[in-house]
Formats: C-alpha cells, sequence, structure tokens
C-alpha cells in the first residue's frame, strides 16, 4: 500500500537535489587554481566551471562566458551534456511524481495508476543521480591526476572546487529520494487491514469461494 509520508519525503529530497543540482550545474566552481609555485600570485584566483571562468583578484571578481562550446573539449562536452540530460529527466520524473502522489486527486481512485507512475518518476530519479555522478566524478579524476602529473606545469593544476562537493551531495539526495520514493509507491503485498464494524469487533475477511450448503433428505 502507498505510504503518502514516504512519497511527500521522497519527493521533498529529489527536488532539493534538483534545484542545487542546477547551481552546480552553472556555477563556475568545479576548478579552482592551485598555489603549488611561484608563478601563481595568492592575490589571484582562477574558477573553472561548465560554461563559464572567473577569475577574482583583489576582491574584484570577473566572469567570462566560453566563446563557443564546440572549442572545449570533448571532455567538457560530455560533463556539460550528461549534467543537463540529468537536470531534464528530474525536470520529467517531477510532475510525474506529484500527479501520481497518494494525498492529490489528479486521476481520482485510480490508486494502482498514480502508485506506477510515481514508481516511473522514482526511476527517473535514480537514473538523473547516475548521469549528475558520473561528470562530478570523471572532473575530480582528471584535476587529481594533473595535479600529481609531473608533466603538467604549475600555472595550469587544479584543485577540486567546491561545486564538486556539492554536486556528491546533489547525487545522494537525488538517490535517496528517488529510493523513498519507489518504496513509498510499492505494490500491496501484505496482510490486508482488518475492517471493524459496529460495536468494535473485526469483520472476518469474505473468502472468494462460499462453502457448500448442506442438503438434509
Amino acid at each position: 500500500m502507498a505510504n503518502t509520508s514516504l512519497q511527500v519525503m521522497g519527493l521533498m529530497l529529489a527536488i532539493a537535489g534538483w534545484a542545487f543540482g542546477i547551481l552546480v550545474c552553472v556555477a563556475p566552481w568545479w576548478r579552482v587554481s592551485a598555489f603549488v609555485g611561484d608563478e601563481l600570485l595568492v592575490s589571484q584566483v582562477l574558477w573553472e566551471g561548465l560554461w563559464m571562468t572567473c577569475l577574482s583578484q583583489w576582491g574584484r571578481l570577473q566572469c567570462k562566458v566560453y566563446d563557443s562550446g564546440l572549442a572545449l573539449s570533448s571532455s567538457a562536452q560530455t560533463c556539460r551534456g550528461l549534467c543537463v540530460l540529468s537536470l531534464l529527466l528530474c525536470l520529467l520524473a517531477v510532475p510525474l511524481s506529484v500527479v501520481g502522489l497518494k494525498c492529490t486527486r489528479c486521476l481520482g481512485d485510480a490508486h494502482e495508476s498514480k502508485a506506477r507512475m510515481v514508481r516511473v518518476s522514482a526511476i527517473l530519479f535514480l537514473l538523473a543521480a547516475f548521469f549528475f555522478l558520473v561528470p562530478v566524478c570523471w572532473t575530480a579524476y582528471v584535476i587529481i591526476r594533473d595535479f600529481y602529473d609531473p608533466n603538467v606545469a604549475a600555472p595550469f593544476k587544479r584543485e577540486l572546487g567546491p561545486a564538486l562537493y556539492l554536486g556528491w551531495g546533489v547525487t545522494v539526495m537525488m538517490l535517496v529520494g528517488g529510493a523513498v520514493l519507489y518504496l513509498g509507491s510499492a505494490s500491496p503485498g501484505g496482510p490486508a487491514m482488518p475492517v471493524f464494524g459496529k460495536g468494535g469487533k473485526s469483520n472476518p475477511p469474505s473468502t472468494a469461494e462460499s462453502k457448500p450448503e448442506k442438503v438434509f433428505v
């Protein structure tokens, strides 16, 4: 039987993950300049994201959107596409889950259809979490690999930006939200609840087959 509290809790977690995912996708905080050499000035901090780069110098922040997406590396383009795909899946899952919630009356009393819609939206949230996790982990891997690579010059070394840590949190929220949402719309399989009649006594459940009546000759 669908559990309304689990459904609402899972939907709120998934929506929160979706909202923070939008922030992570557009924020220029994926990479930050690493101070590992004498060539870098402490007064200058370079931030790089999927869509723009920002330079902080003496308290002033200047940002510039990338001139051309095709000029980016294939890795950056793939990360862009996966993040956008993840957010679009969440955009599709939110109305499905809202319509299918047990506490809404969009489809009347079609409980099985509503539960099926919620399960589909939960699967979409889980897929969105996976597609969002891939670019975050891949970017972190590339940053760490280049940081410890002696062939990479010090001015080109980067450190993990705060958007990556937030991206991992976004993935957890989407995963937990989708899982809770799916569990809250599980198909009924447990024993039926007793139905109490007048006088407080529970009525025995009705059986499909009735006992044959005895015929006396």
